[in-house]
């Protein structure tokens, strides 16, 4: 029994049949562990999935994770939030990162699964089980090899899932200090299991929140000329400020302004003292959103100036682009192909979605990849989808892959 299993759910303490993609297919000892230990890396990822933990909860699977390395002599560090962790694989130098995520979400699972969700409102709809499980895999496993050309850091990162995410943390917390390269697999269930997407440059895109609050004097329908129409106002920075932005920024970099909610008022015949917006601010482009925040509010005072409207913006910062450096991404293409032959390499385009791993990369050259999920038939379940899931042959695969990119990145450091 590992520390990683519940032992009041039975469903999740044994090993797990899965077929290994990759068998063969690196050293000796790799595939001795893999061989071993692909059930076991399996029915970790199915004890974290049946009690997720939302981001800055993560308490469980860090105390999980944490057990499971010192059980294999590793030290690991929890970070001073209480939840996620650091530990070295190896000694000396260089030094090269892996990363997982480790918060789920507040959606309620619809798989059907043996080892669904047993938090109600939360599930494991983005992989971040499977990320987690795969790390530790990972990590075991480099554990066992003969000899290492350097050290290995393994990044559980909590808190993916909101901003301001918890990379920031972790490089607030200096995890990121002498590394020479980060590498991390994200799943993609558009992806058949067996196939890595990558991609040189920008993988994803900068998310900003949004939030806007409008004040005004209120009053009767009947006289909106006595006061600030304040429902009117937020019509216009509704509808104006995402077409006024397009005509601000370079259109090649992907710009896009969309609202999630609005509020204002409850009786028909009397305008609101106060209303609200929220939206979403994503740019495909790096520069861009680095000149963002200053455009948006020069563009909310020119559009509420007119109104006699009062406002508050806020306007928060999220993450930045993933932006894979081409040797880097070569690492992790050529690591999947070790895995799984030529058939394995696929691209993959930039998604309009944010990923906080973004945050590492600012402090060092690195990749994240696409890793594929889907069975091969049947539905492909989106992420953040209450119905998602993943085939877990992919999680065996993914650990060869990890390892493979980590001894690359060691022997060319």
């Amino acid at each position: 029994m590992t520390a990683l299993q519940d032992r009041a759910d039975p469903s999740v303490m044994a090993d797990v049949p899965v077929v290994d993609l990759g068998a063969g297919s690196g050293p000796a000892w790799l595939d001795a562990w893999v061989g071993e230990n692909r059930g076991r890396v399996v029915g970790w990822r199915r004890a974290i999935h049946a009690q997720p933990e939302l981001a800055r909860c993560e308490e469980l699977t860090t105390k999980r994770v944490s057990e499971t390395l010192l059980r294999a002599g590793l030290e690991p560090r929890t970070l001073p939030g209480g939840t996620g962790l650091v530990c070295d694989v190896g000694r000396g130098e260089p030094l090269v990162a892996l990363r997982a995520d480790m918060d789920a979400l507040p959606l309620a699972e619809q798989t059907g699964l043996d080892f669904a969700s047993t938090v109600p409102g939360v599930a494991h709809a983005c992989g971040h089980d499977a990320h987690t499980a795969m790390l530790l895999g990972a990590g075991l496993a480099l554990a066992s090899a003969p000899s290492l050309p350097g050290r290995v850091r393994l990044l559980f990162q909590p808190a993916e899932e909101v901003q301001p995410g918890g990379a920031l943390d972790m490089v607030a917390d200096g995890v990121m200090d002498g590394v020479r390269r980060a590498f991390a697999l994200h799943c993609d269930p558009r992806l058949e299991v067996g196939k890595l997407g990558t991609r040189v440059g920008p993988i994803t895109s900068a998310c900003d929140l949004l939030e806007l609050r409008l004040t005004s004097p209120g009053g009767h329908t009947s006289r909106p000329h006595l006061t600030a129409d304040l429902v009117e106002a937020l019509g216009l920075i509704v509808t104006q400020l995402p077409l006024l932005l397009t005509r601000h920024v370079d259109p090649r970099s992907g710009t896009v302004l969309t609202w999630g909610a609005v509020h204002a008022g409850e009786a028909a015949n009397a305008i609101p003292q106060t209303g609200l917006v929220r939206g979403t601010l994503r740019t495909a482009d790096h520069a861009t959103w680095t000149s963002l925040e200053e455009t948006i509010r020069s563009l909310v005072a020119s559009v509420l100036a007119p109104t006699g409207v009062g406002y508050v913006l806020d306007h928060v910062r999220g993450v930045p682009p993933v932006v894979n450096d081409a040797s880097s991404t070569r690492i992790l293409r050529d690591a999947g192909i070790a895995v799984g032959g030529e058939q394995a390499a696929a691209d993959t385009e930039q998604s309009s979605g944010g990923e906080d791993f973004a945050w590492f990369l600012e402090e060092a050259p690195g990749a994240l990849a696409r890793l594929g999920v889907w069975p091969g038939e049947g539905p492909k379940r989106d992420l953040h989808q209450p119905t998602f899931d993943l085939d877990e042959r992919a999680i065996p695969f993914g650990v060869r892959v990890l390892v493979q990119s980590a001894l690359a990145a060691l022997a060319e450091a």
